[in-house]
């Protein structure tokens, strides 16, 4: 029963960090930095639990102690890898962004 609940953190951590990040693209699309990146810190820290919660279950099975693959385990890991993707595009369009609105802004005084 604690492997499903381990792999039920995985999915809802890396699910909430995923829909943050999101949440950080709409926020640097409508020029809203700051929350762009509260919504992006609380994203990693939603992605820190995720990725706890996997190492824990690498450490286990290193000692000797895995369980089986489960289709549900592979699921969780599907979810923590978009997440992380997720991440990293949402950097970059936040950055992306912030660029056009710079750009923007210098055009609008000549």
């Amino acid at each position: 029963m604690e492997l499903e609940l381990i792999i039920m953190n995985i999915i809802n951590f890396s699910g909430e960090s995923r829909s943050l990040c999101m949440e950080a693209i709409s926020y640097a699309k409508n020029g809203h930095f700051e929350k762009a990146g509260r919504a992006l810190e609380e994203a990693g820290e939603k992605l820190s639990e995720a990725h706890q919660s996997q190492t824990r279950l690498i450490q286990e099975e290193a000692e000797g102690k895995g369980e089986h693959v489960s289709l549900l385990l592979v699921h969780a890991q599907d979810h923590l890898m978009n997440a992380i993707t997720m991440r990293d595009i949402a950097n970059e369009f936040i950055e992306l962004y912030r660029s056009i609105r710079k750009i923007e802004g210098a055009g609008s005084h000549e």
